[in-house]
């Protein structure tokens, strides 16, 4: 067997491990699923008597809201991803599913991220549906797959670092505690739920560095406009404007250097 067919089914069985747990446990897919909506209703509900125009033209706020909660919950998944490595890694498992001769410790990355981007894709569509619901303007086919493309690499930038954090944190203790303590900041520091005009000027620079501001964009941008393009403006930055071009290329860019960052960690932990 070749070393990349070898690869692949180490994928496959980590994955299919991943898949087996949810069955078992249905109630974490369900949740996954009523949350961000219940976010949608209730944050809809809380702006929907904001003056028309506020959060961009022809746009309402559900519209607006919408890809900030694709984005958070992606996120929010992604950032956890790593949490079941962890008690594997507690609970001794992980040193013996290592005892098999694999052929990359990359595959545990492949696996989770593979794992939590079907979840993502299954809660985007269902907070897609309900905000079509709800009023607003579902995007176009080319938007929808747009939406996909950005979830993926959103999820793959997390995943990875949720999973180099896995094995370099002591324990879940300080792992749950630095999720709660990143979390609800990186969400308010970006343009989820309030656009770029509504911050003071030193906020526009943070939330323009963020990362979830460059997923959020270019998905509300499809979210308003029927077509767009690569070349297609979707914020306005203190620094200049931005791209959906631009805004994958950062987020891929930020991908490779947590991808750089963890190869050591995954080599030190799992030696």
């Amino acid at each position: 067997m070749t070393s990349t067919a070898a690869f692949r089914q180490e994928t496959l069985a980590l994955t299919q491990r991943l898949f087996i747990q949810l069955r078992r446990r249905p109630a974490t897919l369900i949740a996954g699923v009523i949350q961000p909506l219940m976010w949608l209703l209730l944050f809809g509900a809380l702006f929907s008597g904001l003056p028309a125009g506020l959060v961009g033209e022809n746009q309402s706020y559900i519209q607006f809201l919408a890809a900030g909660i694709v984005v958070f919950t992606a996120f929010s998944g992604a950032l956890n991803s790593g949490l079941p490595m962890l008690f594997d890694r507690e609970f001794g498992f992980l040193n013996r599913m290592l005892v098999a001769p694999l052929v990359s410790r990359f595959s545990i990355v492949v696996a989770s991220a593979i794992f939590i981007m079907t979840l993502s894709l299954v809660q985007t569509l269902a907070i897609t549906l309900a905000s079509g619901l709800m009023g607003a303007t579902l995007p176009s086919a080319s938007g929808l797959g747009l939406v996909a493309l950005v979830v993926m690499v959103l999820v793959v930038d997390f995943t990875m670092l949720s999973l180099g954090l896995s094995f370099a944190m002591p324990g879940h203790q300080e792992m749950l505690a630095l999720i709660f303590l990143v979390n609800l900041p990186l969400i308010f520091s970006s343009t989820a739920l309030a656009p770029l005009t509504f911050m003071p000027p030193w906020l526009q620079w943070i939330a323009c560095l963020n990362p979830l501001s460059w997923a959020i964009e270019p998905i509300r941008y499809v979210y308003s406009h029927g077509t767009w393009s690569w070349q297609s403006v979707v914020m306005t930055a203190p620094w200049g404007t931005m791209t959906v071009a631009l805004s994958l290329f950062l987020l891929t860019g930020f991908g490779v250097l947590v991808g750089l960052a963890i190869r050591g960690v995954l080599r030190r932990g799992v030696a």
